[in-house]
């Protein structure tokens, strides 16, 4: 069981039967009274987020999340195919589910999914991703007073603003948390 200082930014734990992971905390120790604990935490279940209020009394559960390693195979409307690299059963997720994470899915990549009481609740992508140029226009270097961009797209179809050097069929590593360009892969 948790209590109220275990719970640190990043913990999953279980409140109102929902699994929780805490976002911000703020420890506030009262003049008479017992500590409290101001947080904000986001639901892992449904996304939403919530601020509260502890006491030193309260007690938590830990959550068990599952990571499994799932294979992306197609996507077909809203419906994102996945294939469990253990037990090779397919899963199918709503666009709803994967959310912006749809903007790094390649086909026959390997991701991990973050399951919680048999259902999966989010995919895990690795931080920097190498994709493939398809579209870039050359850049015309002008009378610039920082480093000059141009917009390319990137083999999933998502819109990266990269330095003027980089041309079609050059690979580029991508920072998934904000879609930005980080370096030009070999």
């Amino acid at each position: 069981m948790y209590d109220i200082s275990d719970l640190k930014v990043g913990t999953v734990f279980e409140y109102e039967k929902e699994p929780y992971v805490v976002v911000e905390s703020q420890h506030t120790k009262m003049g008479r009274g017992g500590a409290i604990l101001r947080v904000k935490i986001k639901n892992l279940v449904s996304g939403a987020t919530l601020g509260t209020t502890f006491r030193s009394s309260d007690k938590f559960s830990p959550v068990n999340i599952e990571r499994k390693k799932a294979q992306f195979l197609y996507s077909e409307g809203a419906n994102y195919f996945f294939m469990d690299q253990t037990s090779y059963e397919q899963l199918s997720l709503g666009s709803e589910f994967v959310g912006t994470a749809n903007n790094y899915l390649l086909e026959g990549e390997v991701y991990q999914l973050q399951v919680y009481d048999g259902r999966p609740i989010s995919i895990d992508l690795p931080i920097k991703m190498e994709f493939l140029v398809t579209e870039a226009e050359k850049g015309l270097k002008g009378d610039t007073a920082s480093a000059a961009t141009k917009p390319i797209k990137i083999e999933t179809g998502l819109s990266v603003n990269v330095p003027l050097f980089i041309k079609n069929g050059d690979k580029i590593r991508v920072d998934t948390r904000d879609g930005s360009y980080v370096e030009r892969a070999k």
